[in-house]
């Protein structure tokens, strides 16, 4: 069961059913709400309807389901909660929450939610216009540079997923020969790649090509501070990064950034074996369990350095 939390009068609005049976236990409506589908097209239903909640009405003796139910819905950037009212067990008032009059355990919280996200919004504003405003002559020489070099055009745009796997479409100063562009990133850029131009390989090393994208932080589609947004082909091992790593798409359960905690601890660059892009994931879930405004701040803090220091895969 999921639903669609109002914050204006603190309603739910229930959205409807997903269940796995398809038997007598399972109707195709309930209380007058549709069964939607399974739970693997609850992931597809979230991610293109606004959803707040997820509750799993399931026994606690149904362990295994219960935990395949929690790591299939764990990518998505909801509330999730196990319904209380089918234990036989009793626990301290302090173990439960609520949902209305319904007990619920707490399974999973969306990583930046109510005042948080008020503040990572106003400090993505602030810190994208004012590098803006700082960093103009370095992309307005840039762009002279790179119109100087090669034909074609000043700017690179890829798509990429955002927030909840939305497609995105992300700003770059265009690196490469424009006869030989790899708009899905298909072919991961590497050392002496004849495909970059002598201007991409330098702005590619210290990332000032990746300035543009303060633009789409005004758009609201990236945040200062992030997982990186990886291009949609991109691969490790010839094996596509969502198949090379389990869980990869929590990844998106935040808005992703210019910058991030894989980056600034030497995680940038070339992700050429399937090892490299596990530490980088994982890199991006502990930011996701752990994210305050104070590691934004230090992580922001910390990008020049390491752009100075752990640049040698970045090509």
């Amino acid at each position: 069961m999921l639903s669609d939390l109002s914050s204006a009068s603190n309603d739910i609005a229930l959205l409807g059913l997903f269940d796995d049976r398809f038997d007598a236990r399972s109707p195709e409506a309930v209380a007058g709400f549709p069964k939607l589908g399974k739970v693997a097209d609850l992931i597809e239903f979230a991610r293109r309807t606004p959803v707040d909640l997820v509750i799993v009405s399931m026994p606690l003796s149904a362990e295994k389901r219960v935990l395949d139910m929690l790591t299939q819905l764990w990518v998505l950037p909801v509330d999730i909660r196990l319904s209380a009212h089918m234990s036989k067990l009793k626990f301290t008032n302090r173990a439960y929450s609520y949902v209305g009059d319904l007990a619920v355990f707490d399974m999973a919280d969306r990583p930046i939610s109510d005042w948080n996200r008020v503040f990572k919004w106003i400090f993505d504003k602030v810190v994208a216009i004012v590098a803006l405003v700082l960093l103009s002559p370095v992309m307005l020489v840039t762009a002279i540079a790179i119109k100087l070099e090669s034909k074609g055009p000043v700017f690179f745009r890829q798509n990429r997923h955002g927030f909840n796997n939305e497609l995105i479409k992300i700003y770059k100063f265009r690196s490469m020969r424009t006869d030989m562009a790899d708009a899905t990133a298909s072919k991961l850029v590497t050392r002496d790649d004849p495909r970059v131009t002598r201007v991409g390989k330098f702005i590619r090393k210290t990332s000032i090509d990746e300035l543009p994208q303060l633009f789409n932080v005004l758009k609201g589609e990236l945040s200062i501070v992030g997982p990186r947004p990886h291009a949609l082909q991109a691969k490790a091992d010839n094996k596509l990064y969502y198949d090379a790593v389990e869980g990869y798409f929590a990844r998106h359960r935040v808005r992703p950034g210019m910058t991030g905690w894989a980056q600034i601890n030497g995680w940038r660059g070339e992700t050429d074996t399937i090892d490299k892009i596990m530490q980088r994931v994982n890199h991006d879930l502990y930011y996701i369990e752990h994210w305050s405004i104070l590691l934004d701040l230090y992580i922001v803090a910390m990008t020049p350095v390491s752009l100075l220091s752990k640049n040698e895969n970045a090509y």
